[in-house]
């Protein structure tokens, strides 16, 4: 009896079937193996690391949480960017041991928009670029010690240059393990290009770009529609693969500003597709101190500590600590701390001498200025600062002290021998607003105080100034304080700050 054609038919597929499943599988096989690079585990003994960490009570009480900034983790690069699994398990193993504990992203952003402090010690980590290094090393080494990640991935290189880049398998695989939550980087903009006929470059997406067919430079509504597109394609790019939307943004480069002629108009725009978006951009430089904290939550923008191939576990608790929110009445001598202050009169030098009278002094300029612990007091509101300065001279000198130092809304009081001013910051110039003669002499004790809007300034304990209402709002009027001296005298005394104390805001009398 023979068969009916359908039968044949139907042994034919099963017969091949039978010879090509082996062959199937080993394709599959390969391809996932090539999609899932195989893990390594984490390093047996972390290098002995200090605990670090501050004296009790120097904190804020539920402080801000810091930032860091990592890209790879790997062994076989020269990068400075790629961090060894060594290196990181020291560094997240001397953390636990401090007492930090990581934050998620939706914990992060809820901090941001409002939400309480997740604790005296919290830090939120940060891997730009997603590379195959955060599968192959770090998910392991965060798992050993119960941590926890954000990486900001470049959607356009998932899945390509394997074994450089995640793979959108491996990107899975992190998600489900509840060690990972997954940001945006852009889709295909972390790049430099043209932005000139010259051929000069800068990053495609903070700046618009030369088109050379035409050529000119983008309209600014070119260039909206093409950051938009973008950064639309990768959200969907994300959620697409089963992820949830990104909520946190990294700028390529760390770059946040333009490199061409339409610096900002082109900033608004970037400014207003990211904050249609996102709850906020992270960065790892910025013109001002912007840690996580009132003012970075005001201006939508978070400023990290990025760490490199150079950071060793002490370097990195002692950033850590100094970025960390601290309170005024922790912080009662603050010349007796000169490592803690950032010199701010572009001289590149270090020191307090040419504040309080030791030197050296600059030699280009007659001008020399610090300001204290400019991260961690970023979000002061209230506080006092008492100083007394002497070697004052008519016409020759003059010291200084800016309050709400790296807000939108500074002031500055100016002493000399017989007068003292307050100033403003207007356009990038300081601008007098008052002026009030004091009794002459070369020593004045200066006492500002700061609370919420309303700044009060008492000179040798009778001159008062006052001042209320601010032309800045919320977390856009915080900040710390900052010293200057002038001399315009290169034959005289440089004039000096001989003692500054620090606490919470006096009851200034009306």
């Amino acid at each position: 009896m023979t068969r009916s054609a359908p039968a044949r038919v139907l042994l034919w597929l099963l017969a091949l079937t039978m010879v090509c499943a082996p062959f199937y599988g080993a394709w599959r096989y390969n391809e996932f193996r090539r999609a899932v690079t195989a893990q390594e585990p984490p390093p047996r003994q972390a290098k002995d690391a200090p605990a670090g960490g501050a004296p009790a009570g120097s904190r804020t009480r539920g402080a801000a949480p810091v930032v860091l900034a990592y890209h790879d983790i790997g062994r076989d690069s020269h990068s400075r960017y790629t961090v060894t699994p060594e290196a990181f398990a020291a560094q997240l193993g001397a953390l636990a041991a401090a007492g930090y504990r990581t934050l998620s992203s939706a914990e992060f952003v809820a901090y941001l928009r409002g939400g309480p402090a997740p604790g005296p010690r919290s830090v939120f980590l940060t891997f730009d670029d997603g590379t195959h290094g955060l599968w192959v090393h770090a998910d392991r080494i965060l798992a050993k010690y119960r941590m926890r990640a954000a990486a900001f991935l470049i959607t356009r290189a998932v899945g390509s240059h394997r074994p450089y880049y995640l793979s959108w398998e491996e990107i899975g695989r992190m998600a489900r393990s509840g060690r990972w939550d997954f940001e945006n980087h852009t889709h295909d903009l972390h790049q430099r290009s043209p932005v000139d006929a010259s051929g000069n470059r800068a990053s495609a997406l903070t700046s618009r770009l030369w088109l050379s067919g035409e050529k000119r430079r983008e309209t600014e509504a070119e260039y909206r529609r093409r950051v938009e597109a973008d950064l639309d394609r990768s959200i969907g790019d994300i959620t697409r693969h089963g992820l949830p939307a990104p909520r946190l943004f990294a700028y390529p480069f760390s770059e946040a500003n333009g490199r061409n002629g339409s610096v900002r108009p082109t900033n608004r725009t970037l400014r207003a597709a990211l904050d249609a978006r996102f709850a906020a951009a992270l960065t790892n430089s910025s013109d001002r101190p912007l840690p996580a904290g009132r003012r970075a939550a005001a201006a939508r923008e978070v400023q990290r500590v990025e760490v490199t191939r150079r950071t060793d576990v002490r370097d990195l608790l002692t950033r850590v600590e100094r970025w960390t929110a601290v309170s005024p009445d922790a912080c009662p001598a603050p010349l007796a701390e000169p490592l803690l202050w950032r010199r701010s009169d572009r001289t590149n030098a270090t020191g307090l001498g040419a504040l309080t009278g030791t030197g050296p002094y600059p030699r280009s300029t007659a001008y020399a200025a610090a300001s204290y612990r400019p991260t961690s007091t970023a979000d002061w509101s209230a506080y006092t600062v008492d100083a007394r300065a002497d070697r004052l001279r008519e016409s020759e000198n003059n010291v200084g002290l800016v309050v709400r130092d790296g807000s939108r809304d500074p002031l500055a009081v100016a002493v000399s021998l017989s007068h003292v001013r307050l100033l403003e910051r207007r356009d990038g110039r300081w601008r007098e607003i008052t002026r009030r003669r004091i009794t002459a002499a070369a020593e004045h004790r200066v006492r500002v105080t700061v609370d919420g809007d309303r700044t009060v300034v008492v000179v040798d304990g009778g001159t008062r100034i006052e001042r209320l209402g601010t032309r800045a709002t919320g977390g856009d009027a915080t900040g710390g304080f900052a010293l200057s001296v002038r001399n315009g005298d290169p034959a005289g005394a440089w004039p000096r700050f001989t003692s500054l104390t620090v606490g919470p805001p006096a009851r200034e009398r009306g």
